[in-house]
């Protein structure tokens, strides 16, 4: 065949069409994301000796940086110094040297990716070794199934109302560092059983003042915390939620207050809300959303929040195949897909299905059959990676995923012991 031939032959060949996950974003506040991929949220547990963002955390997403992501979403950044969800989190703290944490989005976004800080405070999902009596809405204990998961977490006690402004206070001050720092924007994590979450809950606020009772009481502690960090950041700064879209647990938090809370939000000046599921009582994000859906667990209630929804939508949750991804982008449910697990095994995870390199991305941990330890092993597993990752490795699954769980553990109870003694030096310094 001659090159004339040829070439004509390309000409009349049908354009392949363009996968709706190349397509920037535009955000409401102006701000684009290159792609319709995010790397989501995943409890990195790098901090430093200092709580701040360390050289292992930095070199993760130096990494992440180039993955061909649109959005870097970092794991929870505490707000509170009295209040971790595990003993190696960042915290924001008062005097913070902000050098670090420039550091930290500038090795994000070096690649060209846009880089988000998610800021959160656990509430009663505080463990007990790292608290014996952490804060909530109310003195509500979180309840894990079997005798030696009832004192996993300490019997919290209710916030009083002053203890509530300054927490709303913490929030707005994290999204500054994070603003000042070279960040994006900041996600506020409302969802899987943390204390926004246990907020909106009426399993575990009972209150009786303002901030209990019916749902737009229970959401208001999320809006006022919405529209105070939009009163004091420029408005080029991204500020997104993630919101459950149900707990699943009977009598809690369901799919019908989660479209009533997104009605809300709607015109607080949100630019991304995530949709996710769950908590460590019934932990949907980590398989899916009761359903027995496989991939794309909080797809169907996407559909059902679009139809109100008046800011940017993502979900998380099961995603792996890009076929999926397009057809929920495509089809107008989901504006960003997220994707945590994946990125761990597989730093190169966005790139591959963007170019067409992978079809698929679907990391196989093998599932333990008691629910607790499976959940344990799991985010074991996943922080394995991130440390293999941050040290320069490659990703590998342990060989024993018992005894990997177990290593996890006495690492953390080694942090959390670094972690107390840091607690008392922040009281010595007043």
């Amino acid at each position: 065949m001659s090159r004339k031939v040829i070439s004509n032959w390309r000409q009349t060949m049908p354009a392949q069409p363009k996968s709706p996950l190349h397509e920037p974003l535009t955000l409401p506040n102006g701000g684009i994301f290159s792609n319709r991929i995010a790397k989501a949220s995943m409890e990195e547990s790098l901090a430093d000796r200092r709580f701040l963002p360390g050289e292992s955390l930095i070199r993760l997403y130096e990494r992440w940086g180039r993955s061909g992501a649109g959005l870097l979403l970092t794991g929870n950044v505490m707000v509170d110094p009295n209040a971790l969800t595990g003993p190696g989190n960042v915290i924001i703290q008062k005097k913070n040297d902000l050098d670090d944490f420039k550091r930290w989005a500038e090795a994000g976004k070096r690649e060209g990716s846009r880089m988000w800080m998610q800021i959160n405070h656990p509430g009663r999902q505080t463990f007990g070794f790292l608290s014996k009596t952490p804060v909530a809405p109310s003195a509500v204990p979180v309840k894990i199934p079997g005798r030696m998961f009832s004192k996993v977490f300490g019997v919290p006690r209710a916030l009083s109302e002053d203890e509530i402004r300054r927490i709303i206070d913490r929030f707005v001050q994290a999204a500054l560092v994070a603003e000042e720092s070279g960040f994006d924007g900041v996600e506020i994590h409302a969802a899987h059983g943390y204390l926004l979450n246990q907020f909106l809950s009426p399993l575990s606020n009972r209150r009786e003042d303002r901030w209990g009772g019916p749902l737009e009481n229970r959401a208001l502690l999320l809006l006022e915390i919405v529209s105070g960090i939009r009163s004091v950041v420029k408005r080029t700064f991204g500020v997104g939620v993630k919101l459950n879209s149900a707990d699943f647990q009977n009598g809690g938090f369901r799919e019908e207050d989660a479209i009533r809370v997104i009605e809300l939000l709607n015109g607080k000046g949100l630019d991304l809300l995530e949709i996710s599921g769950g908590n460590y009582e019934s932990p949907a994000m980590q398989g899916g959303d009761g359903t027995g859906r496989r991939e794309a667990y909080f797809l169907e209630f996407a559909k059902k929040a679009r139809t109100i929804a008046r800011m940017p939508l993502m979900s998380t949750g099961g995603f792996r195949s890009a076929k999926i991804m397009e057809e929920a982008v495509r089809s107008g449910a989901l504006d960003m897909i997220g994707m945590a697990t994946p990125f761990a095994f597989e730093p190169d995870a966005a790139s591959k299905l963007l170019s067409g390199e992978s079809e698929k991305i679907d990391p196989i941990i093998p599932r333990l059959s008691n629910p607790a330890f499976n959940s344990l092993s799991k985010m074991a597993a996943i922080r394995l990676q991130l440390r293999r990752i941050g040290e320069g490795k490659k990703p590998k699954l342990p060989a024993f995923l018992i005894g990997n769980m177990i290593l996890d553990q006495i690492r953390g109870r080694k942090n959390a012991k670094r972690y107390k003694k840091f607690l008392m030096s922040l009281e010595s310094d007043h």
